[in-house]
């Protein structure tokens, strides 16, 4: 089942994009490292059109560098596309970025004509991390849980660069499942719209099969089931989630380790790959195209039908108008021989 969440806010947000983005020079979307494609949001590149975008991989110090690498071959070379890996904590990144902003429109940055820059991003990403290290001073506020932007702000960074930020929206409809529970696994979700239990087996499972040897020392494991469950029953039992009579709280160690997984105590780590992601997208569009021929064989399927009870519902008008004419016709000989 795919994870949902889509506040009412957010629909808001969206429109208030839609109506500025026709002021905006570039976008700055702030993605998490940790899930490059998963935290875009494609509804923001149908918005967006062709206003240029440069994308920074936020919390790169809990990336693995060899992944996220790979993410950057895959935009590199796209005229409208720039990405850095970045860090809201590393003064020198948030230093560069009038540079990269520079580079994307060459065009504009003096004071008679600023870049006008958009911040966005989906939710618990870092956006107002950014413009608080932009600024130098809190403006921004600032939480561990999504949503905490909910309205726009329009601010000076030098005089040749304005910023924009928007509130973090997630699209209405997450159509990969899988991209929903890597969503959910990092906490761009808020924790009440999800199953933790759920969403901490996704998470044990891919730490299985990708970071086994982190997940093994983490936790101290000698040797590793391959059943997430059992994996995550014994880091509960380890690190104390425990219901009394010694029985494993399961709902508390998936708490346990989701902490772990987005503090990267367990280590660094990135989800998804550009075949990964080529992958499940077409296994996307399979069942999209899958469910619509399903759809079109019920309609056809539903003619005949419809046609059927259209000739039942003749068929008893028919009979019910000879009934009606035999009765008056039995009248009116009864009448006729009184």
């Amino acid at each position: 089942m795919s994870v949902q969440w889509y506040p009412g806010h957010m629909n808001k947000a969206r429109r208030e994009i839609e109506e500025v983005m026709t002021q905006v020079d570039i976008v700055i979307e702030v993605l998490d490292a940790r899930i490059p494609d998963s935290s875009q949001n494609p509804m923001l590149n149908t918005l967006r059109g062709d206003v240029p975008v440069l994308r920074l991989l936020n919390k790169k110090d809990l990336a693995d560098k060899a992944r996220l690498d790979l993410w950057l071959e895959h935009w590199r070379g796209s005229e409208t596309v720039l990405a850095h890996p970045f860090s809201t904590l590393d003064k020198a990144d948030v230093a560069r970025i009038s540079q990269w902003v520079g580079q994307m429109v060459p065009h504009r940055g003096s004071a008679e004509k600023p870049i006008r820059a958009m911040i966005a991003g989906i939710p618990n990403v870092g956006k107002s991390s950014l413009m608080n290290a932009l600024l130098g001073r809190r403006v921004a506020k600032v939480g561990d849980e999504p949503a905490v932007t909910k309205s726009q702000q329009k601010l000076k960074v030098t005089n040749g660069f304005q910023i924009l930020d928007t509130p973090g929206i997630l699209w209405p409809k997450i159509e990969n499942p899988d991209a929903s529970y890597r969503l959910a696994v990092t906490g761009a979700v808020r924790d009440t719209a999800i199953d933790y239990e759920d969403v901490a087996l996704v998470g044990v499972k891919f730490f299985i099969t990708d970071y086994l040897d982190a997940l093994m020392t983490r936790y101290k494991l000698k040797d590793v089931s391959s059943d997430p469950y059992e994996v995550l029953r014994v880091i509960g039992s380890k690190r104390g989630a425990l219901r009394s009579g010694g029985k494993v709280d399961m709902h508390k160690a998936a708490e346990v380790f989701l902490n772990d997984v987005r503090a990267g105590a367990i280590g660094p780590y990135v989800m998804e790959t550009p075949e990964m992601i080529a992958h499940e997208e077409r296994l996307v569009e399979e069942a999209k195209a899958k469910k619509e021929a399903e759809r079109q064989a019920r309609l056809a399927a539903a003619v005949p039908q419809r046609q059927q009870a259209s000739n039942r519902a003749y068929r008893d008008n028919q009979t019910n108008q000879t009934d009606q004419a035999q009765s008056t016709k039995h009248d009116e000989n009864t009448n006729d021989k009184q």
